[in-house]
């Protein structure tokens, strides 16, 4: 199934602070060799099949909001607060989540720049620009009011050690902890899937209460983008995001459909 017939396509960024998870997702359109990231090479993609004449009863509409201290915000809307909710048919709904219209690349990206502006950032011994949140972005199909599909971006914010925020403020520890916890839920979601327990874990974190629709359905596909920096004292870090990875691909290959 695509997007244009009922299927849900994720691909969320995961490694260590400062490892190019935001440049991988934003792309870099301002230096004088500019490299597009994965937005805008799938919104070129969905807008040219979007162009297809079988498809102009079809329309695309974007959504953006960070998970921040177990909260989300609409990056779209003046920060404002989104109530992640299960309908009563267990699927994930987003309360208070302004939706935009968007015709081509250039629309999309514009969007992504503002909402780039509202995201928390903070210094870090490892990065000084850091993200201090995880980002969601929501390419959304509609025939109408009704969803067709989507596409779904996640940003995650860096795992990070203790002593990458040892001098830090209180704050930032604070949120170090914070992002940390939310990325152990994930993991635990992904081990519970990986050994097909009865139970999955999804409400451990917002970020796991999120991605449910993700992770489950026969028409759902999950890419996972494993980040990891170069420096040699960053190889305990880059281990474990390959472990990360190898556990997400071996779910993948065990949720295959059989012939």
């Amino acid at each position: 199934a695509t997007v244009f017939d009922g299927g849900r396509a994720t691909c969320f960024a995961y490694g260590q602070t400062g490892s190019g998870k935001t440049h991988t997702m934003m792309g870099d359109a301002n230096s004088s060799s500019p490299s597009p990231g994965l937005y805008q090479l799938a919104a070129a993609d969905l807008f040219r099949d979007l162009a297809d004449p079988s498809r102009a009863h079809l329309a695309a509409y974007a959504s953006c909001f960070e998970i921040y201290g177990g909260k989300l915000y609409d990056l779209l809307q003046d920060r404002n607060l989104v109530r992640c909710l299960e309908d009563k048919r267990q699927q994930v709904q987003f309360l208070g989540l302004s939706e935009h219209a968007v015709s081509d690349v250039a629309s999309l990206l514009g969007l992504m720049d503002a909402a780039h502006l509202q995201r928390r950032t903070g210094t870090t011994g490892a990065n000084a620009d850091s993200s201090r949140s995880h980002a969601v972005l929501q390419l959304t199909v509609k025939h109408g009011e009704r969803t067709v599909g989507r596409l779904t971006f996640i940003d995650l914010a860096g795992s990070e050690r203790g002593a990458d925020t040892q001098h830090s403020s209180r704050q930032t520890r604070l949120e170090g902890a914070e992002i940390n916890t939310s990325l152990l839920a994930l993991k635990e979601v992904i081990r519970s899937l990986d050994r097909k327990q009865a139970h999955t874990p999804f409400r451990g974190s917002k970020l796991t209460q999120v991605l449910k629709d993700c992770f489950i359905g026969e028409r759902t596909r999950t890419l996972m983008v494993a980040c990891v920096s170069p420096s040699r004292k960053n190889c305990e870090h880059t281990l474990n995001t390959l472990r990360y990875a190898d556990r997400v691909k071996e779910h993948g290959a065990g949720a295959a459909p059989r012939p």
